[in-house]
């Protein structure tokens, strides 16, 4: 089986409500998304998405994606997309660095591997594990009572687990989680999401004012080393997300036991090739992940279901579907939220692929010389 052609869309995703996070400094209306099919001499296509969260959120750009497959795609056609490993290397060596560039062609490169073996694509990455995918929420920065009315909204669709977006200022902050730490019932979680927001003065002096509460905090600071400071000085679980970006991140932060959580994103850390090894990694660690993506369709939903699903229980904490925040979802089939729950699909590969028509004209479109 080899790659003959790649087709690129660009696709256009307003948010059902504008979005803040990192304490309201970032905002966001929309998110622009990449769509990559891979198509084969065998009559198989894979399909693959990249949607970074905008271009303020991390040093990745939807433009980006686009003007990196144009570089990948004479290395990429040609290959043979089942052995994932090698068109990875292949990758890494015509463009070094980039990851999220080569996520929507790793991604397709997986859904055509499990196609061509005729297996749903979580039997791939390790075999599918009993039970559903536990979903949390996402709930953008605001006063507390706006936090408690996106927590309702999210309620309604059946999460018992909720991302509350924190990060403005200390006294603000340590009000925000009190309040909503006293409105959870018994049977639902709340994390205490910092997006980068506070110095590593204002974490320490917002958690210790905070101890009591034991909620897992995530990415209090900008950086893995202010991270570790932190560390030193609070009591409650600590998650990493933004600074989890390859794998000798994950193998740092093992190393200087900074957090018992990680966000696993398989955009941010380049694919699904990288998320298994750091999932692996994790599992041998004991830290526990929220495996998810940083936006995106169904599509990318579906592949991180798909990974959660592949990992045992109690390592999964719970996976993020960024679809339920868009106005626009071309996918046919794919994952869905059952009740604050999923469940990886049947059907072999990703069990998911948009619908071409609704995609619009492709941006690109790159086809084998043979």
């Amino acid at each position: 089986m080899k790659i003959v052609g790649i087709t690129v869309w660009a696709l256009d995703l307003p948010l059902v409500r504008p979005y803040t996070l990192s304490g309201g400094r970032l905002a966001f209306e929309r998110l622009d998304s990449t769509i990559v099919r891979l198509e084969t001499d065998a009559g198989l296509a894979g399909w693959g998405e990249g949607c970074p969260w905008g271009s303020t959120y991390l040093p990745a750009f939807a433009r980006g994606i686009r003007a990196g497959v144009e570089e990948l795609a004479p290395v990429v056609l040609g290959l043979d997309p089942r052995p994932t490993d090698a068109v990875y290397r292949a990758m890494d060596l015509a463009l070094p660095g980039h990851p999220y560039v080569k996520s929507p062609i790793d991604m397709a490169c997986w859904d055509l591997a499990a196609q061509s073996a005729g297996l749903p694509l979580c039997d791939l990455l390790g075999g599918r594990t009993g039970g559903s995918v536990r979903l949390h929420s996402s709930i953008p920065s605001g006063t507390p009572a706006e936090l408690m009315r996106e927590i309702d909204l999210a309620r309604a669709d059946g999460y018992t687990m909720h991302s509350a977006k924190v990060g403005a200022d200390v006294d603000a902050d340590i009000e925000r989680m009190r309040f909503l730490d006293a409105q959870m019932s018994r049977d639902e979680v709340v994390t205490f999401d910092v997006n980068r927001a506070w110095l590593p003065a204002e974490a320490i002096a917002a958690l210790n004012a905070t101890s009591e509460l034991q909620r897992v905090i995530e990415q209090p600071c900008e950086h893995l080393e202010q991270h570790l400071h932190v560390r030193r000085h609070v009591t409650q679980p600590l998650a990493i997300d933004e600074s989890l970006q390859s794998l000798g991140d994950i193998l740092r932060i093992v190393e200087t036991g900074a957090c018992e959580v990680v966000g696993l994103k398989i955009g941010r850390v380049g694919g699904l090739t990288v998320a298994r090894r750091i999932r692996d990694v994790c599992i041998e660690a004991g830290i526990q992940m929220n495996i998810e993506d940083t936006g995106g369709t169904t599509l990318q939903a579906t592949a991180a279901v798909h990974l959660a699903h592949a990992t045992p229980e109690p390592f999964r904490r719970a996976t993020w579907m960024c679809v339920e925040h868009l106005t626009n979802d071309p996918i046919e089939g794919g994952a869905r939220n059952g009740g604050g729950w999923s469940v990886a699909p049947e059907l072999p590969g990703l069990g998911a692929a948009p619908d071409v028509p609704a995609l619009g004209d492709p941006v690109a479109d790159y086809r084998h010389p043979g």
